[in-house]
């Protein structure tokens, strides 16, 4: 899979199958869609290409509280390339001059001139230019493409979309995101330095630093970590440590269980496998510690269950 970002003109090349959206946690919804594109791209042998969004445009439009995001940019290509369906992935810088596009502009200037789609699928409520006024009507004129919309997708009888898989996140339902998903919820992040308080009280976290304002959960979990050393079980806190910090910005820190070592600059993928508690401020440091302990306590009797 190959990645293009800017212009795609200037990489010449061939016409191609194509969806647009953004992908946010490339859910069972999404992989559906992924799966029909391969194969409609093979029929027409062409090959399946993907024009997603950064940043997402509801967080370009957000007032006020950021929107919550699934994925990183950087997990999205992942979850694509795993996927081993798609063979390129354009990604558009989403700004005022984009947002101002016109949906004819938008036909043609990017449909057809930089991208030369001859198929098209999309999800069934696609909407797209300035006011959001393209839709399948507009695209199926079009005579130089052939114009497809993806019925919903069911999972478990709800339809599949990352608002769904929000909400279960918001409301601590991990088991009812993952099935959305097809997948344990995830996040990925390098490990930056952070005050070390937790060295210093017996719990040593890794802080994992978060690219977006406002993450789709929060509180504490039983997680388990991919590191360069290998997978570790551990406990994490996910939020904005009212206790021990006055900023409104989320942390996530990550204790695991049974590791030593330096993960300073290092990636790391951490799993969310059970939500233990919502967040909470403590009078002092010592009621945080205890409960800190009953925390780490009960995620490794978790971790043994499994």
């Amino acid at each position: 899979m190959q990645v293009f970002f800017g212009n795609p003109r200037r990489f010449a090349l061939s016409p191609c199958a194509l969806t647009i959206g953004n992908f946010d946690g490339v859910h069972r919804g999404h992989q559906r869609m992924l799966e029909r594109l391969r194969s409609e791209a093979d029929s027409r042998q062409l090959p399946a290409a993907l024009l997603t969004f950064e940043p997402h445009p509801r967080e370009f439009f957000a007032r006020g509280e950021p929107t919550a995001r699934l994925s990183t940019l950087r997990d999205k290509l992942a979850f694509l390339r795993e996927s081993g369906l798609i063979d390129y992935v354009f990604v558009f810088r989403f700004n005022h001059g984009f947002s101002g596009m016109s949906a004819q502009d938008f036909m043609q200037h990017v449909l057809r001139d930089a991208l030369q789609a001859r198929y098209l699928l999309i999800g069934d409520d696609f909407q797209f230019g300035a006011g959001r006024r393209g839709d399948f009507a507009m695209l199926s004129s079009a005579p130089w493409l052939v114009t497809e919309a993806m019925p919903s997708v069911l999972v478990e009888g709800e339809r599949a979309s990352s608002s769904l898989v929000r909400d279960r996140l918001a409301a601590g339902d991990l088991q009812g995101a993952a099935t959305l998903l097809g997948r344990t919820y995830q996040l990925s992040g390098r490990v930056v330095h952070g005050k070390k308080l937790g060295r210093t009280i017996g719990f040593p976290t890794a802080n994992v630093h978060l690219p977006h304002r406002k993450p789709a959960l929060s509180g504490v979990f039983v997680v388990e970590a991919d590191t360069p050393a290998g997978r570790f079980g551990g406990v994490a806190s996910l939020g904005r440590n009212p206790t021990v910090s006055q900023t409104q910005d989320y942390k996530l820190e990550v204790h695991l269980f049974d590791f030593a070592g330096d993960l300073y600059g290092r990636r790391i993928v951490v799993r969310f496998l059970k939500k233990l508690r919502d967040e909470a401020r403590y009078d002092d440091l010592s009621a945080l510690v205890a409960q800190i302990e009953r925390d780490a306590a009960e995620a490794q009797t978790y971790l043994t269950s499994l």
